[in-house]
């Protein structure tokens, strides 16, 4: 894992965070749970994108929800998703602000090429 994720650890209520290229496969995890955040923000990227393209509704640009015990706060930056899970009840604005920065960053991955 490089720096990328080190300004999410002091957030309060961070359980796992994750950057899923456009593959579906995580560049970055943070937190045990990084891996299983990592795969159902790929699905759900997915699903999403169908349902847009089905509305006319564009790209989605971020993603919320909340569960029994988790919030999870996800945006993109094209091809690319980042997102964090914080417990429950924890305010998430920081964490979506600091979501939304690391997104303009992800200059320095590779972008696919299509043939």
């Amino acid at each position: 894992m490089s720096a990328r994720f080190d300004a999410l650890r002091p957030l309060p209520g961070v359980v796992a965070a994750a950057l899923v290229g456009p593959d579906g496969l995580p560049i970055e995890l943070l937190g045990e749970g990084g891996d299983g955040l990592a795969a159902e923000l790929a699905a759900l990227r997915v699903s999403l994108d169908r349902v847009c393209r089905r509305l006319g509704a564009g790209e989605v640009t971020r993603l919320a929800f909340t569960s029994e015990r988790v919030e999870v706060v996800a945006v993109t930056s094209g091809d690319f998703i980042l997102g964090v899970a914080q417990t429950r009840g924890t305010d998430t604005r920081a964490a979506q602000q600091l979501l939304a920065r690391l997104a303009l960053e992800l200059t320095d991955l590779p972008r696919p090429e299509f043939a």
